[in-house]
């Protein structure tokens, strides 16, 4: 690693970072080779507690690959094997404020040049929300 100073905006001043976790469900009979094939992902979202970007890293990998092992092999109801795949991270993000039971901003979208209409139409009423959807 060089010596070149870290810009503030990749510190976190309390010790917070948000993680974007990358898995994917690969059978044992498929084409490996073919990067075209269609599989299953779960992109997990992860808070957890570093002193610098390093260490969060080193902690958002150990906990993508803890993660897998959980999930290692896997049979479906017609006997066809396969297992989660811990392939990385797309995404390490500081948290620049402290956390605060009140609310503490994580991420943020700096957007410009797009219409009012866009923007009303990221909108959603309560029970739009994610948290209010009870479907089975």
């Amino acid at each position: 690693m060089s010596n070149q100073r870290i810009p503030d905006r990749n510190k976190s001043p309390y010790g917070w970072w948000v993680a974007t976790i990358i898995e994917r469900f690969q059978f044992d009979d498929e084409e490996i080779d073919n990067m075209r094939r269609r599989c299953r992902t779960f992109s997990n979202v992860v808070i957890l507690k570093a002193d610098d970007r390093e260490q969060a890293y080193q902690k958002a990998i150990q906990y993508g690959k803890s993660g897998i092992e959980d999930k290692s092999d896997w049979t479906n109801d017609k006997g066809r094997r396969g297992r989660w795949i811990f392939e990385g991270l797309s995404s390490l993000i500081p948290i620049y404020d402290e956390l605060d039971p009140e609310g503490t901003e994580i991420l943020f979208d700096d957007d410009n040049g797009i219409t009012v209409g866009r923007v009303k139409s990221w909108v959603r009423s309560k029970e739009e929300l994610e948290a209010f959807d009870d479907a089975e």
